[in-house]
């Protein structure tokens, strides 16, 4: 190693940005490490195939790659929380548990093991000190279509001054792609993958049946009066403000808007009933601030491609947000994550509940 030179863990899935990321990072001056966690048998992103490109394209730029073994971290960190979440009739998204005990958990233990002083990925962010903050803070990417801040909030702030985001300052995808071809990465075209990653083929009620203790079970579809207007097969089918698929009929469109777990009924009603002021946050992680003590004016995003909304969050307790929407919002989902954003800043984020 080079005196002086900066070390960085890479976390590669074997796809474009990854691979870009780790020649931008040599490039940079860093001495680069690539990993590729081993995280699920027949997964999309760390599949046999996927790991021999990681390795390959560290191979064409001279640089270490190791693979380990994270199974049994996965499951019990993701696979378990994403089975027990649809149990209880929530609507979780496993990507940001990866992000959270995988991706910025586990790959930060290895780095200190092995005495590197950095981590990176390949994920559209940045990472730059505030002046208003006054600490490094977590910014949307400039390439805002694939920006991923809102996966990213539950990152600990303590180790905003030890990740490297090298794909943020980029404007669009095809960039990254031409980096790849000039340089005659064989991923260079490789799609993006955007399944959840062990469900590939995106069936994730067949999943929770295969995998899981839950199985089909008929009950009751009910309005808000109690009124019975037919029958489901499971409440893990079905997602707040889902309007079809229920095989019922009504003079006037009916939504799902909530769950009866007891009584096994799935409630619907009205679109008006899909539309909430506020709602309750809780698992809250807060990067740009220590805490909240008077309420603040933020624009909040309740899911990864929706676009953001006008609120005020303020503390209920130090692991509660109450969020109050300065227009209503539809398909308020618990399960699904709320970031809270001042401009192009993350100030934290949390689950719905």
């Amino acid at each position: 190693m080079t005196e002086g030179k900066k070390r960085v863990l890479l976390g590669m899935s074997g796809g474009v940005d990854s691979s870009v990321s780790a020649l931008l990072l040599q490039e940079a001056g860093y001495e680069v490490i690539g990993i590729t966690m081993s995280l699920c048998d027949g997964s999309s992103c760390c599949n046999l195939n996927s790991m021999l490109d990681a390795k390959e394209v560290c191979k064409k730029i001279g640089i270490e790659h190791y693979i380990i073994d994270y199974k049994d971290e996965f499951k019990d960190k993701v696979i378990n929380y994403f089975i027990n979440e649809y149990r209880n009739c929530r609507t979780p998204n496993p990507c940001i548990q990866c992000n959270k005990y995988l991706k910025f958990g586990e790959i930060y233990i290895k780095a200190q093991e092995l005495g590197i002083e950095y981590i990176s990925t390949g994920h559209y962010a940045r990472i730059e000190y505030s002046k208003k903050y006054k600490r490094n803070v977590l910014k949307k990417a400039k390439n805002i279509l694939k920006d991923q801040s809102y996966v990213l909030y539950v990152i600990p702030k303590e180790l905003l001054n030890k990740i490297v985001f090298p794909l943020g300052e980029y404007e669009s995808k095809e960039q990254i792609r031409e980096i790849a071809r000039e340089r005659g990465f064989a991923v260079a075209s490789k799609p993006d993958s955007e399944d959840i990653c062990f469900i590939p083929d995106g069936n994730y009620k067949k999943y929770l049946e295969e995998n899981s203790d839950i199985k089909e079970k008929e009950g009751n579809i009910v309005n808000t009066e109690g009124k019975v207007l037919g029958k489901h097969t499971g409440l893990y089918k079905y997602t707040i403000g889902q309007r079809k698929g229920m095989g019922i009929s009504n003079e006037v469109p009916l939504f799902v808007i909530g769950y009866n777990i007891e009584k096994n009924e799935l409630i619907v009603g009205e679109e008006d009933k899909i539309y909430k002021n506020e709602m309750i946050v809780k698992d809250i992680n807060l990067l740009a601030i220590d805490n909240i003590n008077e309420p603040i004016e933020v624009t909040v995003k309740t899911r990864y491609s929706q676009k953001e909304s006008e609120a005020k969050i303020e503390m209920v307790d130090e692991n509660t947000i109450k969020v109050t929407f300065k227009e209503p919002q539809a398909r308020i989902t618990p399960g699904q994550s709320a970031v809270f954003y001042d401009g192009d800043v993350v100030i934290g984020g949390g689950i719905i509940r």
